[in-house]
């Protein structure tokens, strides 16, 4: 088959960063043996930054070459993740992918990835007019994740657009099994697979203190945690940095970014136990969650996460994990023993959470064969080859 992957906000490889969703799948469309073009942004949605030319060639430090076609599509800018600019930067998205895919030959397939929600309805117009065939992949509940920010009856343009993109998909996969209900509460009949992030495993194991990642001035007994992640209104980071300086027995490095950044800065002033690292690339990473021991989920359920990247890299790097988030994520980690789960906003809560998961270590490779990449996207290849 020809297929296209239409998603906008991975990082790249080609970037120095660690293969992500679309990056993987593209990759096993690939070794299938189908020709794979795999469509995303000249800007970067993690570091806020344009990736210009440089995003073109190989990282200096992480040589790549690709088994497949990689095409950057032109768009304006945005400077925070809820923003009027954002909204104009995936509607430009949309149309200029739309623009640029009508000048080629139709492919067999597409996956594209929702959210953005304007990139599906392009999609849907593309397919209708050529008769190829469309997967929604659901990465995140659009619009329900925004009625923390908006009132409902706002929302109703986005609930529109999601609904004709879901009815009228060849079939609707998530990272999710709550996405996938999501779906068929908005009328999906189509065929449905979950398909949750797919991860190689981190080379060095969790637990150790490794080259690059400090643990002075804290004692032999201090438990190491770490976030890797977004800094914004989803993430309960300001309770994960208040059990911290409450407690000289633990640590946190918080790898990543986001609109809360200066605020828990100024949160953590005085406490050199709490380290900001900003965007790592990835052997970086990989070498601050070989030095920790626990990894950090401090999600709010209002975000609608169901079961968020973060999960996968740390069980990837043989990390228990402590977790505010319920539903899914919970019912993983107590199946596999893989951690404990706490409530939103709980210091107390949290400092026995993470002493409860560090003692479940085992339970984390249970859980990183789940998040298995090549038999996860083996298994998504197996599913759009039989639409």
């Amino acid at each position: 088959m020809n297929v296209w992957i239409i998603n906008p906000f991975d990082n790249l490889p080609v970037e120095g960063y660690r293969p992500q969703r679309y990056w993987l799948m593209s990759e096993a469309f690939a070794r299938a043996g189908h020709d794979v073009t795999y469509w995303t942004q000249d800007w970067s949605h993690a570091k806020k930054q344009r990736r210009g030319e440089a995003a073109a060639h190989l990282h200096p430090t992480s040589p790549v070459s690709p088994p497949f076609t990689l095409v950057y599509v032109p768009v304006p800018g945005y400077r925070t993740n809820i923003c009027f600019k954002r909204i104009w930067s995936h509607w430009r998205f949309a149309r200029n992918w739309a623009a640029m895919a009508a000048g080629r030959s139709a492919p067999d397939l597409i996956v594209v990835s929702s959210p953005p929600l304007f990139i599906g309805r392009e999609v849907r117009r593309f397919c209708a007019r050529t008769g190829s065939k469309y997967i929604v992949d659901i990465m995140d509940a659009w619009p329900e994740t925004f009625e923390r920010v908006a009132p409902r009856w706002t929302l109703g343009w986005m609930r529109r657009l999601a609904r004709g993109n879901y009815r009228s998909a060849a079939g609707i996969t998530a990272v999710a099994q709550r996405y996938l209900d999501l779906a068929k509460s908005y009328g999906a009949l189509c065929p449905m697979h979950l398909c949750y992030h797919g991860i190689a495993r981190t080379p060095l194991g969790g637990g150790q203190q490794k080259k690059g990642v400090s643990a002075e001035r804290l004692p032999p007994s201090s438990l190491r945690l770490v976030y890797a992640g977004n800094m914004s209104l989803s993430y309960d980071l300001a309770t994960a940095i208040d059990a911290v300086k409450g407690d000289v027995g633990l640590s946190l490095d918080l790898a990543g970014a986001g609109p809360d950044e200066t605020e828990l800065h100024r949160r953590a002033e005085g406490c050199d136990r709490i380290r900001f690292h900003g965007y790592l690339a990835d052997d970086a990473l990989r070498a601050l969650l070989a030095g920790a021991d626990v990894g950090l989920v401090p999600m709010f359920d209002a975000s609608c996460v169901g079961v968020p990247y973060k999960l996968a890299d740390y069980a990837a790097a043989g990390l228990p994990v402590a977790s505010s988030l319920h539903g899914e994520t919970e019912m993983l980690l107590a199946r596999q023993n893989a951690g404990a789960t706490y409530p939103a906003g709980d210091a107390q809560a949290m400092r026995q959470a993470v002493r409860e998961a560090a003692g479940r270590r085992a339970g984390a490779s249970a859980l990183a064969r789940i998040f298995d990449a090549e038999e996860l996207y083996k298994g998504y290849v197996a599913f759009a080859a039989a639409l």
